[in-house]
């Protein structure tokens, strides 16, 4: 680790030099001896007190202890017992390290206070009670004022302390070193980079686990300009809940949101190995070093993720899981919540290891709603997440259907939201670029996805209409999936086929996709049919338009005399290439003729049909009411043939007197 500042001092006897001794002492020592595990103190007088602390022994006196510790005297009066010669103090924090300096400092030898032992020191003098009260300038007051005066204007020294206190919890907590710390690197970070003169470390090169030693230290000179992210390699050293109370801290500083989310960026990168990677797996042993190994005054730091292994070589892979798990829900609950904070091929792949360490599904669901701020910017490979769940697909279809609802709801919250109801025609053109950009990215993500048989027909169609109609330009993508999709399910019915043709829009689809679908034998004829007949409608607006384009370039060009001329003038590749459009669009137009042909027998033969049918069904239905009358008609004539035959037997008399007198008309003139 670097050399922290305070370290660096020359020699004296103040704080403020390190170098910190009792004002009295009463034993005379030439200093402390160890062996082994034991530690003893070179005096005339033979020790009385033996302090344990874990596996070390201090053989020490208990007039200097006494006289400066509370606690100790504490122990000794509720002991009863005026010759109690050992004292177990296992729950020390600091360990034999720290009380070992505080021993020195009761017989009055002069202790080095440096960024690295300094915390441990403080949180052991607490413990020990070593207050005012029994005398003045004892250890609580000149470790508080080293840490005040020394270690919290020092930008190394305050992530070196904060760095130490992972081991001191919940003491450090409690006597607000963590928190001054942390507001201190929050200060210092915030700062103008112009005006930084402070030593730090620069950004790491690209290798798998860089060391705290190895890393370049920069100290900027006058003519040397600053990064903004010039904190970034100190920060990322620390645990993540000290590296969340420093982020807290930057925040409200008022730090730009894409700085922070940069930084938290580089964080993940170095303690979450497996995120960049595209075959994300549970961790196993590798990188299972303990976070302690290094301590805070020397030693060298790992990249990637460290912890504690309490139990056995078989649990390595569970508790590695359970920190990394710990390490993500801190991160997505700093992100800052703007967009465009972090990127989103971070936030795909933060939330690939979410889904695959089972975090909790209120963090998720605020994971895919930043996803979908900026859905516009994922890219294929990144949304390829693999569904862990068993007996399902292959990728996590259902993800990608949620992550874009919320760009969807996203779009239509920011054109109606008040603020934005002007829109200038950038902000427009934008937002349709946006949808366009997610189309092409949606039907290349279901091209992908339609090879895999377990894919049922509903998730591939719903995730296809999603989008609104016109959101795609060109349907020749969907086109690409629809086709492989079929490939890859040869056992669709005809009906689930043209339900599925039924989302891609036939007048889209470029000259190119027409012909490819004209020849396909996967597609339902229906299909086919309306392929060709947008294929032939392009076609006649294309020579339609080149036609009027001719027409209107006539009248400033000169009209060529003949067809050898205008052959002469014109290159052979564009000749060659004229030939053969000529040729495919005459076998087009003769197919479409003989497809119009069929289609006209088959409407004739319809009609006749239709014809016969009616006919049959007019007798079938004839009324009772005609078929009465019928009858009726036929008594009818039955009567009159009746009457003829008795009618010569009628005499002439009476049909004379029948006969009315007829009536002429006299002329006026």
């Amino acid at each position: 680790m670097w050399e922290s500042e305070s370290e660096s001092a020359a020699g004296g006897r103040e704080y403020g030099n390190g170098l910190l001794t009792s004002a009295k002492h009463s034993v005379k020592t030439e200093g402390f001896q160890q062996r082994g595990n034991s530690w003893y103190v070179s005096a005339d007088v033979p020790s009385d007190l033996q302090v344990q602390i874990g596996d070390a022994n201090f053989h020490l006196h208990k007039y200097p202890l006494l006289s400066r510790s509370g606690k100790l005297n504490r122990i000794i009066y509720d002991s009863r017992d005026p010759d109690l010669s050992k004292i177990v103090m296992d729950d020390l924090p600091g360990g034999p390290e720290a009380f070992e300096l505080a021993a020195k400092f009761c017989y009055g030898i002069a202790i080095d206070l440096t960024a690295g032992n300094i915390s441990g020191l403080r949180c052991t003098a607490e413990y020990l009670e070593m207050t005012e009260d029994l005398e003045e300038g004892n250890l609580i007051f000149k470790t508080e004022a080293f840490l005040s005066y020394v270690v919290l204007s020092s930008w190394r020294d305050s992530i070196v302390v904060l760095k130490s206190c992972e081991k001191l919890s919940p003491w450090a907590e409690n006597l607000q070193i963590v928190r001054r710390c942390s507001e201190s690197i929050a200060w210092k970070a915030c700062a103008n980079p112009k005006g930084i003169r402070w030593s730090y470390t620069g950004r790491a090169p690209k290798v798998a686990s860089p060391k705290w030693n190895d890393m370049k230290d920069s100290s900027p000179s006058k003519n040397q300009q600053v990064p903004p992210d010039w904190w970034f390699e100190d920060v990322s050293i620390l645990r993540i809940d000290h590296f969340v109370r420093v982020i807290t801290a930057i925040k409200v500083k008022g730090m730009r949101f894409e700085l922070i989310g940069a930084g938290i960026m580089h964080y993940a990168t170095k303690w979450l190995p497996g995120l960049m990677n595209n075959d994300t797996a549970i961790p196993g042993d590798e990188g299972s070093n303990s976070s302690n190994s290094s301590s805070s005054s020397g030693g060298s730091w790992k990249g990637g993720l460290h912890m504690i292994v309490a139990g056995p070589r078989d649990d390595t892979s569970t508790l590695q899981a359970k920190d990394q798990r710990m390490i993500i829900e801190s991160l997505i609950s700093i992100i800052p919540p703007q967009k465009d904070s972090a990127s989103c091929c971070f936030l795909l792949r933060l939330l690939r290891m979410a889904n695959m360490l089972k975090v909790a599904p209120a963090l998720i669901t605020e994971l895919e709603k930043r996803v979908g701020m900026q859905f516009e910017q994922a890219t294929l490979a990144d949304l390829l997440i693999p569904c862990y769940n068993k007996n399902e697909t292959a990728y996590d279809v259902d993800l990608v259907q949620r992550l874009l609802e919320h760009f969807l709801v996203q779009e239509q919250s920011e054109n109606s939201s008040p603020s934005r109801q002007s829109f200038s025609d950038k902000q427009v053109s934008s937002n349709i670029n946006a949808k366009t950009r997610v189309a092409r990215l949606v039907d290349s993500y279901l091209t992908e996805v339609s090879r895999d048989r377990n894919l049922s027909l509903t998730k591939f169609q719903v995730l296809a209409e999603a989008l609104p109609e016109s959101a795609r330009t060109s349907d020749d993508g969907l086109y690409r999936a629809i086709d492989s999709y079929l490939k890859a399910h040869p056992t669709l019915t005809e009906h689930e086929r043209k339900r599925l043709c039924r989302i891609m829009d036939c007048q889209k689809l470029s000259i190119d996709a027409c012909m490819h679908a004209a020849q396909n034998e996967r597609l339902p004829l229906r299909v086919v049919v309306q392929v060709l007949f947008s294929e032939q409608v392009k076609i006649s607006n294309a020579l339609a338009n080149s036609s009027l384009k001719e027409g209107v370039e006539s009248h400033y060009q000169p009209m060529i005399p003949n067809r050898k001329t205008l052959l002469e003038g014109t290159p052979q590749s564009f000749q060659e290439g004229w030939a053969a459009a000529k040729k495919d669009i005459n076998t087009l137009k003769f197919e479409l003729e003989s497809v119009k042909t069929k289609y006209l027998e088959l409407q004739n033969d319809m009609e006749n049909l239709q014809k016969q049918f009616d006919k049959l069904l007019k007798q079938k239905h004839t009324s009772a009411w005609i078929s009465g009358w019928k009858k009726l008609s036929k008594l009818t004539k039955m009567t009159n043939v009746e009457n003829h035959d008795i009618s010569p037997q009628i005499p002439a008399t009476e049909e004379q007197n029948r006969k009315t007198t007829r009536r002429w008309r006299n002329s006026i003139s």
